[in-house]
């Protein structure tokens, strides 16, 4: 009877862990990271069609992390393993869909460096404030810095003259540029923040 209740509670927990992993919000993460493979293409120095096609795989992907946020508000399946994957889905793709471009002269690496060390040291922070019981909300800069990445890494991806005449490659590079700003602005004020609420603690 104790063996019979152990292995029924075992089961019990095995499917809570799954339903937390594979819930409707995870499984459209997870899709989004599928695109992350696709990226890779970028290496062949695609042409104008293939470019196309990678730049609207990547934007359907940013747009479903509008969707996975609504169905988890909406539905209250909010999970620890949701709040994990969704920010790193993000920044896997971008900075993925970033480092691809590099060899193909699409972006100037030392950007991508400055974005990619901003992300390391703001995680870093995020730990340590965590450590210490130090709550840090998300500012509005932070997602101002997330969506011009994703606008200025479309622009990139398309890179050739859209059907409106502008060269994609350009405007891409304009809001690369403000992204870069966002980016490291965004960073200083959570030092700021974090030293604000460590002086007050």
């Amino acid at each position: 009877m104790i063996n019979f209740l152990k292995d029924s509670f075992d089961k019990m927990t095995i499917s809570e862990d799954r339903s937390e992993v594979f819930n409707l919000p995870n499984c459209i993460t997870l899709l989004r990271l599928a695109v992350i493979p696709v990226l890779f293409l970028l290496l062949l120095s695609p042409g104008r069609i293939l470019s196309m096609i990678i730049a609207v795989l990547f934007i359907m992907a940013s747009i479903t992390d509008l969707i996975d946020g609504y169905v988890a508000r909406k539905y209250n399946i909010i999970t620890t393993m949701g709040k994990f994957l969704d920010p790193v889905a993000d920044k896997l793709i971008v900075t993925t869909a970033m480092i691809m471009m590099i060899p193909i002269g699409r972006i100037p690496a030392w950007i991508v460096a400055v974005i990619i060390m901003r992300d390391v040291i703001v995680d870093g922070l995020r730990s340590v404030a965590s450590a210490e019981g130090l709550v840090i909300d998300a500012s509005r800069l932070g997602k101002q810095k997330t969506l011009t990445q994703i606008v200025a890494v479309s622009a990139l991806l398309i890179h050739y003259d859209t059907v409106f005449g502008l060269n994609a490659h350009a405007v891409g590079m304009v809001i690369l540029y403000l992204a870069l700003v966002f980016t490291v602005w965004s960073g200083a004020e959570y030092f700021m923040k974090f030293y604000e609420k460590k002086i007050k603690k």
